[in-house]
């Protein structure tokens, strides 16, 4: 395969990853929070601890935005803002317990919607998949 169609292929396939990945987190989030904060959470979730600019190069955002989105999350008690031991300058942010409960449920949402698509798949459907996921995180979404 050329890597034009390679490409290709890998635009059609994000694509797809966006579209699953909105079927699978519709309403999966609190009413309470905005969209944007949802994706700030989760982003912490699964990386944190993580610094502001960390999250601000993550959604795309100005920092002024990023910045007025964290104090609103600190607001709600859903995240807590942390002093790097080693940098004393340097603010680390994880979740809070809050937070941590919010982001437990809408996982177990999510979760649910993932198993719902793989209830007809085989055993070995489901190992090629996981394969195949770690191919993919291995060689083309790792740092």
């Amino acid at each position: 395969m050329d890597k034009y169609a390679l490409f290709k292929s890998f635009v059609l396939f994000t694509t797809s990853v966006h579209r699953v990945t909105h079927e699978l987190t519709k309403d999966s989030r609190s009413a309470s929070i905005t969209q944007i904060q949802y994706k700030i959470l989760e982003y912490i979730a699964v990386s944190q601890p993580v610094t502001p600019s960390e999250i601000n190069d993550c959604m795309n955002m100005a920092m002024p935005n990023t910045s007025r989105e964290l104090k609103k999350l600190s607001e709600k008690n859903l995240i807590e803002k942390i002093h790097d031991k080693e940098d004393r300058r340097k603010q680390l942010i994880r979740l809070s317990k809050g937070g941590q409960s919010m982001m437990n449920e809408a996982f177990a949402v999510i979760e649910n919607r993932f198993l719902n698509r793989l209830q007809n798949a085989s055993e070995e459907d489901i190992e090629e998949i996981e394969r195949a996921i770690n191919i993919l995180q291995t060689k083309l979404f790792s740092d």
